[in-house]
């Protein structure tokens, strides 16, 4: 499990710890390891010239210190900094160690070269910093650290500006001008080729939009150890084993969980054979239909292990392919069928269609029972403009997801997965849990039908609602890398993946037996 600490948590665990260190020992600890990561750069990508981008800081501390160390070992380095701003034992350390250092004030001026305004796309090439890094192939970024709130000074936005695309970009950290807390992206912050953090993650390398800006994240240990809980928790593939239910000897049909599946429409009748092959691959004791007439024959022919109709279930999934619009008398029957489980005391993850019934009077029903909601941005939407009476946009909930999901338990006390790239998990109480484990070839039509399958197979069988939708979440994007092998993919056959996904999964760091 990868888990993300917010800044003054991180801070308070620094605090801790350099009471038992010497002075220096800390930040000594971090330059090693920093220096370790990129001099393994310069080597896998014959790497001629780094330039550091210090700011007044720590980080800017750790980069000046980093490219002094390389210089040492024959790297031609260069550091650009603020004149007079800069932490003077590292400043040191790279005059002696005769790194090429470019000053500058804050006001953009080079000696009695003014920079000017360096724009993306539409930088001059005569200007100074513009020559200075146009040679870089690695810039070392230790603008900002963690104690920034996203965006950057006039001053770092320019250097930012001039970095040439061809570069590969090392955050010390995270990537300056973007909210450590993981909030809103910058558009002039830092977007790194890969962030070095030390010894835990901060909330900006796992949740969306700013997990884009972080690169590839590597760690180095300099032994810290937060005390507070995480503000982030992501599962990875070694969890499995330790949370998937397995059954015993001991375990019938009936323990192993009945899941209650009310799917599909005649205008959307394969949501319903998604939904209920989903739940029989990934290992339900039994499933339970409720659907129209098509939808129904087809289950019947694709799924015959499903039974027809209601019974006594341990969980529900209600609403993947229920159309809220369809006049029938089918129809009609299918959304009554889904108000019913929303008055029932049993979990239920609602989908889809189901989420159009959601309002203040399903919260106030389902209060103290376990409901996990799983919208994309749009449904995301309007669940909080319905709730709210406050217009909310796509783009808003896109901006700023963590947010918006957690806007969302609150006002329903359930669980809410927010599917995306990276997928937000948001329980009533507790960290944000946050997966990004599928290929992109899974935004394709059915790929939610099956994870609501998943999900409600895990709270049949006695998983609360935050770590089913986690877990769900994680097995279904790994079963779908699995199906994909790196080519497009349809959802039927995530869901065809899933018995030898999770046999991995649950094998995976077992001895092997000879």
């Amino acid at each position: 499990m990868i888990e993300a600490f917010a800044t003054q948590d991180v801070y308070a665990a620094e605090s801790t710890l350099m009471q038992t260190l010497a002075e220096g020992e800390l930040m000594a600890r971090a330059v090693e390891g920093l220096i370790e990561v990129v001099s393994a750069r310069i080597e896998q990508l014959g790497a001629q010239r780094v330039v550091a981008l210090v700011g007044t800081g720590n980080n800017g501390a750790d980069a000046l210190y980093a490219v002094a160390g390389l210089a040492l070992t024959g790297v031609n380095c260069a550091a650009l900094h603020l004149s007079g701003k800069v932490h003077p034992g590292a400043y040191a350390a790279a005059e002696a160690a005769g790194v090429v250092l470019l000053a500058a004030d804050e006001n953009l001026t080079i000696g009695d070269f003014s920079w000017g305004e360096v724009e993306p796309g539409r930088a001059d090439k005569t200007s100074p910093i513009v020559q200075f890094l146009s040679e870089a192939d690695i810039v070392l970024d230790g603008i900002l650290g963690i104690g920034g709130r996203g965006g950057l000074p006039r001053w770092g936005a320019t250097w930012v500006a001039a970095v040439p695309d061809t570069a590969y970009v090392i955050a010390v950290d995270v990537p300056s001008g973007q909210d450590p807390n993981g909030g809103a992206l910058s558009a002039d912050g830092v977007f790194a080729d890969e962030t070095v953090t030390f010894s835990v993650a901060k909330p900006a390398h796992l949740l969306p939009p700013t997990e884009a800006a972080a690169g590839t994240l590597t760690f180095v240990d300099i032994g810290l150890l937060p005390s507070a809980e995480p503000s982030v928790r992501r599962l990875t593939r070694d969890d499995v084993a330790d949370l998937w239910p397995v059954p015993t000897a001991a375990d019938d049909k009936y323990s192993r969980g009945v899941l209650g599946v009310v799917a599909g429409s005649e205008r959307y009748a394969g949501a319903a054979v998604l939904a209920v092959t989903s739940a029989v691959e990934a290992g339900i004791g039994m499933v339970r239909y409720i659907g129209p007439a098509t939808p129904t024959g087809l289950v019947r022919q694709a799924v015959p292990e499903a039974v027809i109709g209601a019974g006594q279930v341990q969980a529900w999934v209600a609403g993947p392919g229920v159309d809220p619009d369809e006049g029938t008398e089918a129809g009609r029957a299918q959304r009554q069928a889904v108000v019913d489980v929303l008055d029932a005391p049993e979990p239920v993850v609602l989908d889809a269609g189901a989420l159009d019934l959601v309002d203040d009077s399903v919260a106030l029903r389902r209060a103290g029972r376990t409901t996990v909601l799983t919208p994309h941005a749009g449904e995301c939407a309007r669940l909080l403009t319905r709730l709210t009476s406050q217009e909310v946009t796509n783009s808003e909930v896109s901006a700023d997801p963590a947010s918006a999901a957690r806007r969302l338990a609150e006002l329903t006390g359930a669980t809410v997965l927010l599917k995306g790239s990276t997928t937000i998990v948001v329980g009533p109480e507790g960290p944000v849990r946050s997966q990004a484990d599928g290929p992109a070839w899974l935004a394709t039509a059915g790929a939610g039908d099956v994870l609501a399958g998943v999900i409600g197979v895990l709270l049949a069988q006695g998983l609360d609602g935050p770590v089913a939708a986690a877990l769900g979440s994680l097995v279904h994007s790994v079963a779908a890398d699995d199906a994909s092998g790196g080519g497009p993919l349809r959802a039927r056959r995530v869901a065809q993946a899933l018995p030898s996904t999770i046999a991995d999964l649950l094998n995976r760091g077992r001895p092997t037996v000879v």
